[in-house]
C-alpha cells in the first residue's frame, strides 16, 4: 500500500515551496521604511546608552525565546551573562547553564550575523542552547534516533500528532540542502531574496526538517534574526521572540496550518506581518529608551533617593508602563516610607511636572509625564 503523503517534506515538490512574492510587496516596502526609522533613531543614541540598549534587548529576547519553549529563566542571570559576553565586566554571580547557553548563542548571532551559515555554526548553537540539559542524548549534532520526530499533544493513549518531521537518517542530506538554500538566498548569494520572504521561508523550512532532538524553535528564530540582520547589514535586535511569546497560540496554529503542503502564501503573509509587528515594537522600545535617557538628564537633580527609586521601578516596566498608574500605596510599598512622606514626595513630583495626576481619593493615580510621540511612527499592517 502506498504511504499517505501527509506532510510537506513528503510532497514531490519538497523542498521547493510555492508562493507569490507580489502578495507581500507592500510589507517588504514597509519593512524597509521602518528599518530607516529604526536606524535614524538608533544613530542619535550615545555609545554608553547603545550598550545598555543592546544588553536590554538581548536579555528580553533570551528570556522570551526560552519562555516560548516552556523554559522560564532568570532575568538578572541573563543580563549578567550577556554583559560578560560583550566584555562589560562581571558582578561575580554564578550563572546557571541555561541562562549562559542562550545568552552565548544570541551574542554569537549578534557578533557574527554576516558569516555564511554552516553545519558547524548550527552545531555550536545547539551546544549553547542545550547547555545543562540532561534529557538530550545528542547535543551538538543532528538527531540520530530511530523513533519518529513528532510534535504531539493530548493523552499518551490517544495523541494528537501536529507534525512529523523527516526521519533522522535524512538529516545530513536535508540540512545540507537547507544550508545551501540559506546561503544562496542571502543578499550576496546566487539567488538573493527580499528580507521578509527569505526569513519567513527559512523559519518554516528549518522547523519542517526539525534537525535536532530539542532546541529547534530557538535556533529557528535565531535564523530569522540572521536573515534580517544580513538584509540590514547590521544586527537587527528585532523583538521577534517577545512578540511571538505574546501570541504563542497564533504562532503554533500558523505552523501547523502550513506544514502539510508546499503552497505557503498564508504562512508568508502571517510571518511577514509578525516580523513587522516585532520591528514596530523594537522601534517604539528604542524611542522609549531615548525618552528615558532625556528624562533622567532633565530631572536627575530634582528628585530625592525615594523618588529616583520609584521612577526607575516604573521604567523597568518598559513600554507596558506601570499598569493603571502609580498609587500612593504602590509608592509606600516600593520606598518603605510613611504615608505622610509619600504624599509630600508625590505632590513634589506633580509640582515639578514629572508626574501627571488623575482621579480622586483612593482612585488617585500618578503617571510619568513622558511623551513617546515622534514625527514619524513605525506602522504595522
Amino acid at each position: 500500500m502506498e504511504m499517505i503523503k501527509k506532510w510537506n517534506w513528503q510532497q514531490k515538490e519538497w523542498p521547493r515551496f510555492s508562493y507569490d512574492p507580489t502578495k507581500i510587496q507592500g510589507l517588504e516596502t514597509l519593512f524597509t521604511h521602518n528599518t530607516g526609522l529604526y536606524l535614524g533613531v538608533y544613530k542619535h543614541i550615545g555609545e554608553t546608552d547603545k550598550t545598555t540598549l543592546i544588553v536590554n534587548l538581548e536579555q528580553d529576547e533570551a528570556l522570551k525565546t526560552s519562555e516560548i519553549e516552556g523554559d522560564y529563566l532568570d532575568r538578572d542571570s541573563l543580563q549578567a551573562s550577556i554583559r560578560q559576553n560583550f566584555g562589560l565586566g562581571s558582578d561575580g554571580r554564578q550563572i546557571p547553564p541555561a541562562e549562559k547557553g542562550i545568552s552565548d548563542m544570541l551574542v554569537d548571532l549578534y557578533t557574527h550575523f554576516s558569516v555564511s551559515l554552516s553545519h558547524d555554526i548550527l552545531f555550536k548553537w545547539h551546544q549553547m542552547v542545550m547547555s545543562g540539559k540532561t534529557h538530550i542524548t545528542t547535543i551538538g549534532s543532528y538527531r540520530s534516533h530511530d523513533d519518529p520526530m513528532q510534535v504531539v499533544s493530548g493523552p499518551i493513549h490517544k495523541p494528537n500528532i501536529h507534525f512529523e518531521a523527516p526521519p533522522s537518517s535524512h538529516m545530513n542530506r536535508e540540512m545540507s540542502a537547507f544550508i545551501t538554500w540559506f546561503n544562496d538566498t542571502a543578499p550576496d548569494g546566487k539567488h538573493p531574496m527580499t528580507p521578509l520572504l527569505r526569513a519567513s521561508i527559512a523559519h518554516l523550512y528549518f522547523l519542517s526538517i526539525h534537525p535536532f532532538e530539542d532546541g529547534n524553535g530557538r535556533i529557528g528564530r535565531a535564523l530569522v534574526e540572521k536573515c534580517l540582520s544580513q538584509a540590514m547589514g547590521q544586527p537587527t535586535l528585532i523583538a521577534l521572540s517577545n512578540h511571538i511569546a505574546s501570541h504563542r497560540k497564533a504562532y503554533y496554529d500558523a505552523l501547523e496550518k502550513n506544514n502539510k503542503d508546499s503552497q505557503i502564501d498564508d504562512w508568508i503573509s502571517y510571518f511577514a506581518t509578525t516580523i513587522l509587528d516585532a520591528q514596530s515594537y523594537t522601534i517604539n522600545y528604542v524611542e522609549f529608551f531615548v525618552h528615558k535617557a532625556k528624562f533622567f538628564d532633565q530631572f536627575h537633580h530634582q528628585m530625592n533617593d525615594r523618588q529616583h527609586k520609584v521612577i526607575k521601578r516604573i521604567f523597568q516596566e518598559g513600554l507596558s508602563g506601570f499598569k493603571g498608574g502609580l498609587s500612593a500605596k504602590n509608592y509606600i510599598r516600593i520606598t518603605r516610607t510613611s504615608h505622610a512622606t509619600a504624599t509630600r514626595d508625590l505632590q513634589d513630583l506633580c509640582a515639578k511636572n514629572i508626574f501627571n495626576k488623575t482621579g480622586i481619593g483612593k482612585g488617585t493615580r500618578y503617571h510619568l509625564n513622558i511623551s513617546q510621540d515622534t514625527s514619524e511612527q513605525a506602522v504595522s499592517s
